[in-house]
């Protein structure tokens, strides 16, 4: 190729141009593709630990998870006291030091009473069987074909050889059980003492222009959760009192073990109290006479029930949120599939929170575009009353 006369310089054809600038243009297209690459594999990888940590901590982040739900179920008493010039510090000790009683005198009162009834009632089987077998025709019928005499006698016999088998296995299960259940209760207690900051330090993950918002609906959840459990407990306490004063004048055995029986049942949603009032009969059968005091406990429960359902419970729960008995239902299924009977209890109050947000987001966007309109064929008022339930109201007369 010639060279200039000037300069010398071989010149720079336009098509050696544009290929070295192409060339240059597809090697950074290839360091970018490789760096995004690079950057979406770390992602996925982080992903993926950060997955497999959650499923190797699930144990202690479930006791986290029920520990907080624990100390907001707590929180409206807790500031109940403070509200009365108690500390935070103090309220919390008051609260947790009741709630510790309860549980030692459930136990210091069920404990030997269950001790010495198995020991009577291995003694006093044969007799037991015998006297039900000269009253009831259908047991002699199943004891003839099916022996079951002999086998309820031979397992109650082998029961103590059984236990002490596998006393291995059953003192790690109650030791694993109390390493739990401290657990919970330690962070029971630091989250009923931090919650105020907990509170705050949520908020402020969020964006600054929905700090307000974030805050509104974090102590609308709060309170409701709050105010159900309470509610709840009080409910069951009412129930345990109730409960033990008709043991007493009726003579029923075990009427301590037995009303706080009838108390921690009356907490599980939907079935817990007919299942405490099952399993009282059931003991009041075998204890005591069928007639007049069975008898007379069965119609006690039957009446308190509704008492409770329709004079008690409603006036205790007036500040919470009424949720539809098919919602309670499938809430506390789903709750109880996926932490058991603490899922259960946690499921109601949070379902009832979702309600109350679902219905400040509908109440929001209708007075921001107008109230829906009424389906075609509708009945006169319907778009009112429609809007009303949405809310969260009442339809109006």
């Amino acid at each position: 190729m010639a060279r200039t006369p000037d300069t010398g310089a071989v010149p720079v054809t336009a098509a050696e141009g544009d290929g070295e600038r192409s060339e240059e243009a597809r090697h950074a297209r290839d360091w970018a593709a490789y760096r995004w690459g690079v950057l979406a594999s770390l992602g996925a990888l982080t992903v993926f630990l950060g997955a497999r940590a959650v499923v190797a901590a699930q144990a202690v982040l479930i006791r986290a998870l029920i520990a907080l739900f624990f100390a907001v179920s707590l929180d409206p008493a807790v500031r109940w006291l403070n509200r009365r010039g108690v500390s935070r510090g103090l309220a919390v000790a008051v609260i947790f030091g009741l709630a510790l009683g309860l549980v030692v005198g459930f136990l210091v009162s069920t404990i030997p009473a269950l001790v010495s009834q198995f020991q009577t009632l291995t003694a006093d089987l044969p007799r037991y069987l015998d006297e039900l077998n000269q009253r009831s025709r259908g047991f002699r019928i199943l004891n003839r074909q099916f022996d079951l005499s002999s086998q309820l006698q031979g397992l109650l016999g082998s029961l103590p050889s059984r236990l002490g088998s596998g006393v291995l296995g059953f003192a790690g299960q109650v030791f694993g059980a109390l390493f739990s259940g401290l657990t919970i209760l330690v962070l029971t207690i630091y989250f009923m003492a931090d919650l105020p900051r907990l509170r705050h330090g949520l908020v402020r993950l969020m964006p600054r222009h929905r700090r307000a918002r974030s805050a509104e609906v974090v102590d609308l959840v709060v309170d409701k959760v709050g105010d159900y459990m309470i509610g709840n407990i009080l409910i069951s306490i009412v129930a345990g009192v109730a409960s033990y004063v008709v043991f007493l004048v009726l003579g029923v055995p075990f009427a301590i073990p037995l009303a706080i029986l009838v108390a921690f049942c009356d907490l599980i949603p939907m079935v817990g109290a007919t299942l405490g009032a099952i399993l009282c009969v059931a003991v009041t059968v075998f204890a005591a006479d069928i007639w007049p005091t069975s008898v007379l406990v069965a119609i006690f429960f039957v009446a308190y029930q509704q008492l409770e359902n329709y004079v008690i419970a409603p006036r205790i729960l007036k500040s919470t949120v009424d949720i539809s008995a098919a919602a309670v239902l499938l809430a506390g299924l789903i709750g109880a599939t996926v932490l058991g009977l603490v899922g259960a209890l946690m499921a109601i109050p949070v379902a009832a929170a979702v309600k109350v947000l679902n219905a400040q987001r509908m109440a929001a966007e209708e007075a921001a575009y107008g109230p829906v309109p009424a389906p075609t064929g509708a009945e006169p008022g319907a778009a009112q009353a429609g809007a009303e339930h949405r809310r969260g109201e009442d339809p109006a007369p």
